[in-house]
């Protein structure tokens, strides 16, 4: 917890001595925030046009995983909301995942600068500003921009996953997840994009019909529809995203030495034109924390706090089984000491089941300038609880910087809806100087780790080889630095390799598995990993083994 803290106010809020009392429907509203533990301030009440600043507006540190939303029309003050929350859970000790769209978040690494504008908000909402940076390591989506390279290996990643990426139908999909079976089951690892295009390209050649024909449900038809969405994908340059170092999701939950959270900004303005892109990506790291997470239950604090922007991104064209892995993800994710915020223009950018999920609300200003827009007011409106507030004329009627919140109370009911008027965030509103940023992440212990791309032997080398003379040599592999495997894996190996030398006329693994004489050489090279079925949950992403 940070030194610099106020005590959490044990009784509802009065005035202080010599100033008038709270008007009584106001009061009602204070004493709804009127938290006993540890809490996030997030500004001061507005009642009839005026902010009260004896009136705190909080949040409890333990309902942070209880999920939220953060909304409102562009230029209404959502990324600074999200900055001023960020900051507060890192001093008091929370990882946060900040995925920076604009660019303009990067600068919560800095102190931020005093001026007119913040020591005239501070007055008003009773803040006690001091510039702070905090902890913060700076990602970029395959080392395109700013930022440590963050990689998904197409194992990893999923068939739904990808399939939202490329844009695949319903039918593609279930398609494209039986691909994935195959190679799984064959021991085709499918490391980077190039793997799985080799693996479907295989499957649709004179050579691979027989494999396909036992995959029952692909067809030829459909097969080249995915390895041409594949080879245009590819084109786009977008193949950089997938392959290894895979980046270890555990890195958003680490703290920095003075017990403060690390704040992991993943800068995407180098890939806001590929919105599919880095919205399934963010997904795929959320899915990743699930898989591996322990379960906690309730907790004092959250274990990490995830702000998912652009929300809307994600759920557009979503397939049936993709909006329900979201849903489940989100809803069982909460166990396991996660808070997830979406942060989007409206409530209705999100699905209804997802929306029913998410306890905390700040809502910043709309617009009603169309009849959609009027539509969307009505359907916002809708969503919060009854109020004293007439909330459509309030939220069009909110300026930069003020929102409408309601948050989970420490029994876990909503509070009040309380109109507010935020703090200014203390670190630096605005970017940081792009020298300043490559310093800080090549500064990072992180950055020796994830820099350099490694192309290790995979699937696409295995198919390749498969009509090379026998007694060929092999060439040399480029080995990625492996980790050491469990007791599990050892056993595991150990067994498949006994099985291999116990196989009668010498026939490999694999082509007793295949039944097809053209894969002898590719079966060598596979050894005991024939036959190992890869885990896969939601989203059909692998489970890592750590």
């Amino acid at each position: 917890m940070s030194d610099r803290e106020t005590p959490p106010a044990t009784t509802a809020p009065e005035a202080p001595a010599g100033a008038p009392a709270l008007p009584a429907e106001a009061l009602k509203i204070a004493s709804g925030y009127a938290f006993a533990g540890p809490a996030l301030d997030l500004g001061a009440l507005l009642w009839d046009g005026r902010c009260l600043p004896d009136a705190q507006v909080r949040v409890p540190l333990p309902m942070l995983n209880r999920h939220g939303l953060v909304a409102g029309a562009t230029g209404t003050g959502k990324t600074k909301t999200l900055q001023l929350i960020a900051e507060q859970l890192s001093a008091q000790g929370v990882p946060v995942f900040l995925a920076d769209v604009k660019g303009d978040v990067s600068g919560i690494s800095v102190p931020g600068a005093d001026n007119d504008r913040i020591r005239s908000r501070s007055a008003e909402v009773h803040q006690r500003w001091t510039a702070t940076g905090f902890p913060a390591e700076f990602y970029a989506l395959g080392g395109l921009g700013h930022g440590i390279p963050v990689r998904a290996t197409v194992t990893s990643f999923g068939p739904v996953l990808l399939s939202k990426v490329l844009g695949l139908n319903q039918t593609q999909e279930q398609s494209l997840g039986l691909v994935f079976h195959y190679a799984d089951g064959k021991g085709l690892e499918l490391l980077d994009l190039k793997d799985l295009r080799a693996v479907v390209a295989f499957l649709t050649s004179d050579e691979g019909k027989a494999e396909l024909k036992e995959l029952g449900g692909l067809s030829t038809a459909t097969a080249g529809v995915i390895l041409r969405s594949l080879t245009a994908f590819e084109a786009q340059g977008m193949g950089a995203f997938f392959g290894e170092p895979e980046f270890d999701t555990a890195e958003l939950l680490r703290t920095a030495p003075d017990g403060r959270g690390v704040v992991s900004v993943l800068e995407l303005p180098a890939v806001q034109d590929k919105p599919q892109l880095f919205s399934t990506f963010l997904m795929w790291l959320l899915a990743d924390l699930f898989h591996d997470l322990p379960e906690v239950g309730d907790v004092d604090r959250p274990k990490l706090v995830f702000f998912f922007d652009e929300a809307h991104l994600l759920f557009g064209d979503a397939s049936r089984a993709f909006l329900e892995s979201v849903t489940r993800t989100v809803r069982l994710i909460r166990s396991k000491g996660v808070g997830v915020f979406f942060v989007t223009q409206t409530p209705k950018d999100v699905p209804a089941d997802v929306l029913a999920q998410l306890g905390n609300r700040i809502q910043h200003a709309l617009r009603a300038f169309t009849p959609d827009d009027q539509k969307a007011l009505k359907a916002t409106v809708r969503t919060f609880p009854d109020s004293a507030y007439d909330l459509e004329e309030l939220l069009t009627g909110l300026g930069t910087g003020e929102a409408v919140v309601t948050v989970l109370s420490e029994r876990g009911a909503p509070t009040p809806v309380a109109a507010t008027r935020l703090r200014a965030p203390e670190s630096l509103m605005g970017p940081l100087e792009p020298a300043a940023l490559d310093r800080a992440v090549t500064d990072s212990a992180l950055f020796e780790r994830y820099a350099q791309a490694v192309d290790r032997e995979s699937a696409y080398e295995k198919l390749q080889r498969r009509e090379e003379p026998e007694g060929q040599p092999e060439p040399a592999r480029r080995p990625a630095p492996r980790r050491r495997p469990t007791e599990e894996e050892d056993t595991r190996d150990t067994r498949g390799a006994k099985d291999a030398r116990g196989a009668e006329d010498d026939a490999s693994l694999f082509e007793q598995a295949v039944g097809s004489g053209m894969f002898k050489s590719l079966a060598r090279s596979v050894g005991t990993q024939i036959g190992r079925e890869i885990t896969r949950s939601l989203f059909g992403t692998a489970r890592r083994r750590r």
